[in-house]
């Protein structure tokens, strides 16, 4: 007796019961951000089960440190960049080296 060969196809080419391809990049980057900007405090299966409100909440949040940090990385270097000359140091000169004898 052969095996019958059966193909089902399905009607429906959208993915119903599943993700997008664009809402499944969206959600894997979201992923990849807060594992690895979000410095060893999060897992993949923690952020994958959890609310999209969530991960906006916490992707917000470290937007929001890395725009403080630049903003004092560049006052820091607008500081430096207003003293154009090197000052020496206010040291006078010893005799530490000149021994008698």
């Amino acid at each position: 007796m052969g095996t019958l060969n059966i193909m089902y196809r399905f009607p429906l080419e959208s993915t119903f019961f599943g993700l997008t391809p664009e809402y499944r990049g969206l959600l894997f980057t979201q992923i990849h951000d807060l594992v690895y900007h979000g410095n060893g405090g999060f897992i993949h299966s923690e952020i994958y089960n959890m609310p999209i409100w969530m991960r906006r909440f916490h992707i917000q949040k470290i937007n929001d440190f890395h725009k403080k940090q630049q903003e004092a990385r560049d006052k820091q270097e607008k500081q430096q960049s207003n003293t154009d000359s090197i000052s020496r140091p206010n040291i006078k000169p010893s005799s530490t080296y000149n021994f008698k004898k």
